[in-house]
């Protein structure tokens, strides 16, 4: 007679999406062979939100999809209300997926009495229950951090640089940093692009101003050359068409623009219109409606990254060789969002 009662549980993947940007959750979910778990969730006349899981989640592994896009606080809190509904059915574990994490640029203090609003949201999601957080290019990778659990923190630069390997003419490619803090981030860029030349753009933030930066002069030779800035979001564009003035005004041949969370918000559509780019090239962490869309802007989809991650988790494989690229049959899936 047996002592002890040995068991294999059957591991059961689930994903689940808030309505902030629910399209992107079903591109994730045809990539990994699924479909959504069903949801209710609707607002109160007060703007209270309710969420129910129609289905059992009891025992499965759950993917919380939820891109924290406008209006930001509103779909944060409803990813919040998801994952405490989760953890009071006993699902096994909880990861929330969050393509763009809202906050991120709060990630320090530059004056006293401010606080850091980054830390803050990700003690929101360990107090509502999420056991990892999954996302991609934060603002700082540094932020992992300030959760209290495992971060999977995947980039779009393989995706990106795909892109650009096979749409751009790369002998007179030169990677430029929008300004120091992007400096690692630039020369991953170009060594993989082969060891392109590498500049950055001395700027300069009033930090008593959001959204404003101000160029003063480049380090680096870009006379003549195409120039391609790498950043991590573009959100009223202001800085980085500032970037492009800065770069044509040193006789750049031509610039291109690469983002991986194109928030656009505000005059940003307008400013990328008028500020000389070649192309700015972005992928969908968040929505980028039609009426943001125009020539030259090429948007890429973020769904088969998230899902290979999704599998690696929930395989309990290393996220880490998706630095290195798509594992082959995601990178068949469309490139285009």
């Amino acid at each position: 007679m047996a002592t002890v009662l040995e068991e294999t549980p059957i591991r059961k993947l689930a994903v689940v999406t808030g309505r902030a940007y629910p399209e992107l959750s079903e591109a994730v979910a045809k990539c990994l062979g699924l479909d959504i778990l069903p949801t209710t969730a609707y607002d109160f006349a007060n703007g209270e939100m309710y969420v129910r899981f129609t289905q059992p989640v009891r025992g499965a592994d759950v993917f919380v999809i939820q891109s924290h896009t406008d209006p930001i606080n509103k779909w944060i809190m409803e990813q919040l209300i998801m994952i405490d509904a989760l953890k009071r059915a006993s699902a096994r574990s909880i990861t929330a997926v969050v393509p763009f994490l809202g906050y991120s640029r709060q990630d320090k203090k530059h004056q006293g009495r401010e606080p850091i609003t980054a830390r803050l949201v990700f003690d929101l999601f360990k107090t509502a229950g999420a056991d990892r957080i999954m996302t991609v290019d934060l603002h700082a990778s540094q932020e992992q951090g300030f959760f209290d659990g495992v971060v999977d923190h995947l980039t779009a630069m393989p995706i990106l640089i795909d892109y650009v390997r096979n749409h751009c003419e790369l002998d007179n490619v030169t990677i430029v940093s929008p300004d120091a803090g992007r400096i690692k981030v630039s020369e991953r860029w170009a060594a993989k692009l082969d060891n392109r030349p590498l500049a950055f753009i001395h700027k300069s933030r009033d930090i008593t101003r959001p959204n404003h930066a101000e160029a003063h002069g480049i380090i680096g030779e870009v006379e003549g050359r195409d120039c391609i800035v790498v950043d991590d979001m573009i959100d009223t564009a202001g800085t980085i068409c500032e970037a492009v003035k800065v770069l044509r005004g040193a006789g750049a041949k031509s610039v291109t623009l690469v983002a991986t969370h194109g928030l656009l918000s505000g005059p940003a559509v307008e400013r990328l219109k008028s500020c000389g780019a070649r192309e700015i090239i972005l992928t969908d962490t968040v929505p980028v409606p039609a009426e943001k869309r125009f020539d030259g802007v090429t948007v890429l989809s973020i769904a088969p990254l998230l899902a290979a991650g999704i599998r690696s988790v929930f395989e309990s494989d290393s996220v880490t060789h998706l630095l290195e690229g798509l594992p082959s049959d995601m990178r068949a899936r469309n490139i285009y969002a």
